[in-house]
């Protein structure tokens, strides 16, 4: 049954590897609804976020063919309550809309911010999960709403800590050395995977 999965993968810094990861995805017909990539606390590592809806079994697969990329530490598929994730939004709204007291009490209950304010729009910021930005984008629509921006999935894995101890250590080597310590003998076990 497919379902709504985060997949996490801890790279290294390589020109092209977006592209790299990306065309695994698509070459077994899945569709990326979110990708979003950063500097880890690890100088040197990247962790990509990726959104998929598909099936665990098929995703499994695909992490696997994603492992045996050179320039690829880890890679991971998460259920939905395995990840604490938050996106965010911007919504463009016409500043004549702040004449409207309604706008600004939808504005409270919805824990948005104003971040800028000119004499044609202002910019809300809201962060939460996807379904929360799609209905505060609905409510906005009449008061002048002019563009909306969503940001991808940003995530922290509830269990990763034994793996980011395993990169620390990793870190202290030179980067050449890093893939070979890693599946020489520095691998992490499928048991500390787990916690």
């Amino acid at each position: 049954m497919q379902k709504e999965y985060t997949v996490t993968v801890y790279t290294e810094d390589r020109i092209g590897i977006t592209n790299r990861i990306t065309v695994i995805f698509t070459r077994r017909g899945i569709n990326i609804t979110s990708l979003t990539t950063a500097e880890t606390e690890i100088p040197g590592v990247y962790k990509f976020i990726i959104t998929v809806l598909s099936e665990k079994t098929k995703l499994e697969k695909i992490v696997g063919q994603i492992e045996r990329l050179i320039e690829i530490h880890r890679a991971f598929v998460h259920e939905e309550d395995e990840v604490v994730y938050q996106e965010l939004a911007l919504y463009k709204i016409s500043t004549k809309a702040l004449q409207n007291g309604n706008i600004e009490q939808l504005i409270r209950e919805n824990n948005a911010r104003i971040l800028t304010l000119t004499d044609e729009y202002f910019v809300l910021e809201k962060t939460g999960h996807q379904q929360e930005l799609i209905d505060l984008q609905a409510k906005l629509a009449p008061y002048g709403l002019i563009e909306y921006s969503k940001s991808g999935r940003v995530a922290i894995v509830k269990w990763s800590r034994r793996f980011h101890d395993h990169l620390k250590e990793l870190s202290a080597l030179r980067p050449d050395n890093l893939k070979e310590a890693q599946y020489g003998n520095a691998e992490v076990s499928a048991e500390e995977e787990s916690i």
